[in-house]
């Protein structure tokens, strides 16, 4: 694959942009329909692979331009068929992402930037802090490096893997978009799922798009202090803001969002936690997912046993909020949610 520091990606040039290209190198117009459909609705990688465009064309343009395309550094394979990839951009920055195959289907996780800032206490990423945003173009990336190494469509793809989405949401509705396109990805809107720590002002922007795209709540408490503790990146968005965001979000669209909620032993799984988390949910439009914490190394906070997991998942049940207990894929090779680290001493190289 085409790499260099100083020319732009191709992928980055409009249709027009490209059409320019090709007239000042002398070729004609049609040239640049085929330039455009191997970049942008086949995904190639290479000008290597534009099979149809002559070679003299093909060199002219390596010379000018590069796929700026991340080099996979380490994989990891799940028994459960899960699959955990450092991948790096062409400055160094690396991020994780990872595949979910299952029955015809493949969902992959993507990080919206490298690390994150919202220092969640229980979440391997916020730990590590901040390095930097990714473009949207970096995004649709891990999911195309995903699709091609397993060799299958990608159905799904949720924007919960390193970072904060929503404090990088003008290119987060980009890659929205470039995987929603006929012309990209074309993965269904309902299929594209982004997870917020609840940045409101963004929840209320999100509410506006015009497109289904799918909206998920870091949750994992309905108690103010609490939540407090375990997610200081968001203490003033207060759960009462939070709650009439969401009232908003659902009369404007129509569409349920997903609470995730991870449970974690002696914290977030007493009586009165329950029971806040049933008031929050009781008669709006939601669903609420439960985990299982994934264990973090040196963390303080440990897994709620299952018993408790499936006892608030019957008191949500009885107020009449759709409720799943969701496994978590990947977790035996640190894939799972609030895992991702960038562990790349313990992952195998490719």
């Amino acid at each position: 694959m085409e790499r260099s520091h100083t020319r732009p990606d191709i992928r980055t040039l409009t249709a027009e942009e490209l059409n320019a290209v090709v007239a000042e190198l002398g070729q004609p117009a049609f040239r640049a329909k085929q330039i455009a459909e191997w970049v942008f609705d086949k995904n190639v990688g290479s000008f290597d692979d534009m099979t149809n465009v002559p070679k003299a064309l093909r060199e002219q343009l390596s010379e000018q331009f590069c796929f700026a395309t991340p080099t996979e550094v380490a994989k990891q394979v799940s028994k459960d068929g899960s699959r955990k990839y450092l991948l790096q951009f062409p400055d160094g920055v690396a991020v994780e992402t990872v595949g979910m195959p299952s029955h015809n289907r493949l969902a992959v996780c993507i990080s919206t930037q490298a690390g994150c800032a919202m220092g969640c206490a229980f979440c391997a990423t916020g730990l590590a802090g901040l390095t930097r945003s990714l473009t949207a173009q970096e995004m649709v990336d891990q999911v195309i490096h995903v699709s091609h190494d397993l060799g299958e469509r990608v159905t799904s793809v949720v924007f919960m893997g390193q970072g904060e989405p929503f404090a990088n949401f003008d290119e987060t509705v980009r890659a929205l978009r470039m995987l929603n396109s006929e012309h990209g990805l074309n993965i269904g809107a309902r299929h594209l799922t982004v997870s917020t720590c609840g940045i409101i002002p963004r929840i209320r922007a999100f509410a506006d798009l015009p497109e289904q795209f799918t909206l998920a709540i870091s949750l994992h408490s309905a108690i103010q202090s609490t939540r407090n503790q375990l997610m200081p990146g968001v203490k003033k968005y207060t759960l009462l803001r939070l709650y009439e965001a969401l009232q908003l979000y659902t009369e404007k669209t129509g569409r349920r969002p997903t609470y995730e909620f991870a449970m974690i032993d002696g914290v977030n799984d007493t009586n009165p936690e329950m029971n806040a988390l049933c008031d929050f949910c009781e008669g709006t439009l939601c669903h609420v997912n439960l985990i299982q914490l994934n264990d973090i190394p040196d963390s303080p906070f440990k897994p709620s046993p299952m018993k408790k997991v499936e006892e608030l998942q019957r008191r949500l049940q009885q107020r009449g909020v759709e409720t799943t207990i969701r496994n978590s894929r990947g977790s035996d090779i640190d894939a799972a949610c609030g895992q991702l680290k960038q562990r790349k001493l313990n992952m195998r190289r490719s």
